[in-house]
């Protein structure tokens, strides 16, 4: 089955601390993992940004708010323990535990109230997200929130791409090209790139600073014609009258699946950078965009209080 959401787990979750004793969140993940079924790709299933994984999040969130309400106790960071409230809980076996049922516990009503939330189960949908914001863990919050920001920008930087002149088109893609650590510096790489006059570059670049080995370029600055195959054999042809291995064919628009099947198939280096890749690499190298706001999220540092 798929990673439950973290509201899901809450129910299993006081449980299995219904025993009493002590337990790692290490348990916990273990434990719940069988109750749910979960396989071991649905377990090692990451975060968009890779940093934990998502069954580990969410079941981390869940026991939180279960020690936010007064259910469980922690007596360090990463071990829960059952409380008296939360063992009459637990008796009452309920079926399902979602931040609504917690509401009516008074810690767990301050706590939501110091983020800004009123008492009522709408509240919740006023986060980021919507409505479904009240299912997802804090992280996925702002990761569905970063990736909106992050298609918007993509799709508006792409947008502006399209419209440029050739020749300030032929600049952004040297600069790139430098940016990702090719031709070693910009007047270097000027030097050895020249401009055709076919809407955009057409000309080699050094694949590293001491030109070692050079990198064929080519790129279209399209709209909304798509890259075909005679397209990309035209310039497989162009590295064969260079006696280059390596190329890069650049497109503002996109590649037909015939070209892309073709590229792979022939024994030079071809790499397909369409429209959408294209934006990402800017983004990533940071060509055109600019930093607006950075937020730094902080976690306990447990050995600062370690006796």
């Amino acid at each position: 089955m798929p990673v439950p959401e973290f509201n899901e787990i809450k129910a299993p979750a006081i449980q299995f601390f219904a025993d009493g004793k002590q337990h790692r969140l290490a348990e916990v993940f273990a434990t719940l993992a069988i109750h749910f079924k979960l396989t071991e790709a649905e377990q090692n299933e990451m975060l968009p940004s890779g940093t934990q994984r998502r069954w580990h999040n969410r079941a981390n969130w869940a026991c939180y708010d279960l020690f936010r309400a007064g259910l469980l106790d922690r007596p360090k960071k990463g071990l829960y323990v059952i409380t008296d409230l939360g063992k009459k809980v637990a008796a009452e076996k309920p079926a399902f535990i979602d931040r609504e049922y917690l509401m009516k516990f008074p810690s767990f009503a301050q706590f939501a109230e110091a983020k800004g939330k009123s008492k009522t189960s709408n509240a919740e949908d006023e986060t980021v997200g919507g409505g479904e914001s009240a299912s997802k863990t804090p992280e996925e919050v702002i990761e569905n929130a970063y990736r909106t920001l992050q298609s918007s920008l993509k799709s508006e930087l792409l947008g502006i791409v399209k419209k440029m002149d050739a020749f300030r088109f032929e600049q952004l893609v040297l600069d790139l090209l430098v940016a990702m650590g090719y031709g070693g510096s910009r007047e270097e790489a000027a030097r050895v790139t020249k401009a055709s006059g076919d809407e955009g570059v057409d000309g080699v670049i050094n694949e590293d600073r001491l030109g070692l080995d050079v990198i064929y370029v080519q790129a279209k600055k399209w709209t909304d014609t798509t890259v075909g195959r005679p397209d990309i054999q035209s310039f497989v042809g162009a590295l064969a009258g260079k006696q280059a291995q390596k190329g890069i064919f650049i497109t503002t628009s996109d590649f037909a699946e015939t070209a892309r099947s073709y590229a792979k198939s022939i024994s030079q280096k071809v790499i397909l950078i369409d429209g959408n890749r294209l934006a990402d690499l800017m983004i990533e190298h940071n060509i055109g965009v600019a930093s607006a706001h950075a937020y730094e999220l902080k976690r306990i540092d447990s050995d600062y209080f370690e006796e």
